[in-house]
């Protein structure tokens, strides 16, 4: 017996499609998990749907389960939220996190699955994958009580990444963005909120997650003297230029790259990947996270959906895809 999925993939840069799948019934250690809801990591499947991953990164960038190779055809995306619906009975009926591309089902080991805690709704979950990546830049950060910091860029990271540092003792944080409608997120995560040309200088840290070149010129503007920016931005192929003049030198900045493929040095030695994603997942039972997460769109409109999230006529922070039957959808043939 299989199953029938659908999946949506890349067919060339700029256009994707839903495509049909056969599943095998899952073996042993294996899950069936139905897809409640995914969501689209902005920043890096924008750079995806462009084509823009550099050729040398092509593996690098790979997601878990990804399918194909950049730059298309290829099946992308890692935050997927489903039931178990076969599989080990103390996982069955289950709501999971899983680094899943969009797609309504799919076999996975076991092991590729983390239950959701209870009290965090499917909707909320989805953010579990950015909540790994804020989790691992501020082992990389390590912020001190009563630090001074801003998070230039009020994006899914970004604003993540604000509110951990909000529950830091005495530290003052600031979100950084040149949009306005932004300060309504900062307002929810408990935050304060500024455009760039206004936001205070003196920083003793600054994260940056803007992915543009003004973003970091201006992190490291906003930095006092031996402070360093945290770089989370991935920029895909395009050249970027850094102002390393003016007080750069003579202040001894820095700037340090995070990325979340690895372990952050401070913690390697003593976690794992599914420990910093069950951490993640633990973190959202705070449901000021819902700030950041969109109503979403249907799975069967995300061709479209996908277009208008890479060139910005959709502006949602998190946007969700919603997996509502499809009626012609046979699920199990011969």
């Amino acid at each position: 017996m299989t199953e029938q999925a659908w999946a949506y993939w890349l067919t060339e840069p700029g256009t994707g499609e839903i495509r049909p799948v056969r599943l095998a019934a899952p073996r042993s250690g294996e899950v069936l998990v139905r897809t409640v809801v995914s969501a689209i990591s902005r920043g890096t499947e924008a750079l995806v749907h462009a084509g823009r991953v550099p050729k040398d990164q092509h593996q690098a960038m790979r997601a878990p389960f990804q399918e194909g190779a950049f730059p298309a055809p290829v099946k992308y995306g890692y935050l997927n939220v489903g039931v178990v619906e076969a599989g080990p009975a103390e996982l069955e009926g289950r709501l999971v996190f899983c680094l899943y591309p969009h797609q309504t089902r799919y076999v996975v080991p076991v092991t590729a699955v983390v239950p959701v805690p209870d009290g965090v709704p499917p909707r909320r979950a989805v953010l579990a994958g950015t909540m790994e990546t804020a989790v691992n830049a501020l082992w990389d950060a390590a912020p001190l009580v009563g630090d001074r910091v801003a998070v230039v860029g009020a994006g899914m990271v970004g604003s993540c990444v604000a509110r951990l540092l909000a529950g830091f003792p005495g530290v003052e944080v600031t979100l950084v963005d040149t949009n306005p409608d932004r300060a309504q997120i900062a307002t929810a995560l408990g935050v304060e909120f500024a455009d760039p040309a206004t936001a205070r200088a003196g920083r003793d840290l600054v994260v940056h997650t803007s992915a543009t070149a003004q973003g970091l010129q201006r992190s490291l503007e906003l930095l006092g003297p031996e402070g360093s920016v945290v770089e989370l931005s991935w920029y895909g192929d395009v050249p970027v230029t850094v102002p390393l003049g003016a007080v750069f030198h003579s202040s001894r900045l820095s700037i340090r790259a995070s990325q979340v493929g690895s372990i952050a040095p401070a913690r390697r030695a003593s976690r794992t990947h599914r420990d910093r994603l069950e951490l993640a997942l633990d973190l959202l039972r705070d449901p000021a996270y819902d700030a950041l997460v969109s109503e979403g769109s249907s799975f069967w409109d995300l061709p479209d959906v996908m277009a208008a999230v890479a060139d910005g006529s959709r502006s949602s922070l998190c946007h969700t895809i919603n997996y509502d039957p499809k009626p012609e959808e046979n699920r199990c043939t011969a």
